[in-house]
């Protein structure tokens, strides 16, 4: 199928960044501004039971302009990066046929990243090697991965369990390497949008002091309510993802007596200031280096926003 010339290809607007780095006040002004709609990109914010917990946009702020695919997924539903790409390439096409601006705003990279560039095609992974190979401590799995696949493990760190336990299972049951698999991903609408990014990268200090005050005012109105009927739920199980959502495990082990208020907190906090820094350095080095940063989402960065397309 041929592309669309460039000068033909419908916006895409796309506002990124750490959690708490203002991208929904920005993708808010923009949206008033440009008859845009907001399509949520974040993992946390698709569930409906974690309003608060997740910093999904107030039903006020959802009355200014259309809202998609935030709070659409019920907690007891297995949601992937897959089916949101699904449901994203639905929302951006249906807001494209209205003549309105899409505005992608959230700060899950494997989500844009699946969006933008395809999934690699990788088959159904045997349940038993899949069994197997996690069963393994990660060492172990290195070492087996630099066997099966030397440049994978060349290329992993040789802690990360998760990636390494991923490679494996995939040779040993595909007799492929990943990286072979992830050349061929589909799917990707990238070359078919007039892209126009902007990467909200706030003072990190700044940042991290932000994340911990916005935790203490999720705390005081209505967190802890939510995990609490999130865990009385009998149909969301322990190792549901919306159960690992950050904030849900901390104030968890508060509401079932392994901690007081305070450690859930404090733990919180951590939590949130850990993954704000991974969400910054995987922006900064996993994004192409021609994507606009900007510190705030100010007039100024909007308009730098969509002064110029991408790719």
């Amino acid at each position: 199928m041929s592309r669309p010339p460039a000068a033909e290809r419908p916006t895409l607007a796309l506002i990124a960044g750490p959690t708490a780095s203002g991208k929904s006040a920005m993708a808010l002004t923009l949206a008033e501004r440009d008859n845009g709609v907001i399509i949520n990109a974040d993992s946390a914010q698709v569930y409906a039971d974690l309003r608060v917990l997740s910093a999904r946009p107030s039903p006020a702020e959802e009355a200014r302009v259309p809202h998609r695919l935030f709070g659409h997924v019920a907690a007891n539903d297995a949601y992937s990066a897959a089916a949101w790409a699904d449901d994203a390439r639905a929302a951006i096409a249906a807001v494209h046929r209205a003549g309105q601006l899409p505005i992608l705003v959230g700060g899950t990279g494997l989500y844009l990243r699946t969006l933008l560039d395809g999934i690699a095609p990788v088959p159904p992974i045997d349940p038993a090697i899949r069994a197997e190979v996690r069963a393994l401590p990660v060492a172990a799995a290195h070492a087996a991965l630099g066997e099966a696949d030397p440049a994978a493990a060349a290329r992993l760190n040789p802690a990360d369990t998760t990636r390494i336990a991923r490679a494996l299972e995939v040779i040993r049951s595909t007799g492929r390497p990943l990286s072979a698999w992830q050349a061929e991903r589909r799917g990707g609408i990238g070359a078919d949008v007039a892209l126009r990014p902007l990467l909200l990268m706030p003072d990190r200090a700044a940042l991290m002091e932000k994340c911990d005050t916005r935790l203490v005012t999720m705390f005081a109105d209505g967190a802890v309510e939510e995990v609490r009927a999130l865990i009385a739920r009998g149909d969301v199980t322990p190792t549901a993802p919306v159960r690992r959502a950050i904030g849900v495990p901390e104030i968890g082990g508060w509401l079932m007596g392994r901690w007081d208020r305070a450690e859930a907190l404090a733990r919180a906090q951590l939590a949130t200031r850990r993954y704000a820094k991974r969400q910054y350095t995987w922006f900064r080095h996993q994004c192409p280096p021609d994507w606009p940063r900007a510190e705030r989402g100010d007039a100024a960065s909007i308009n730098r926003l969509l002064g110029a397309a991408a790719g």
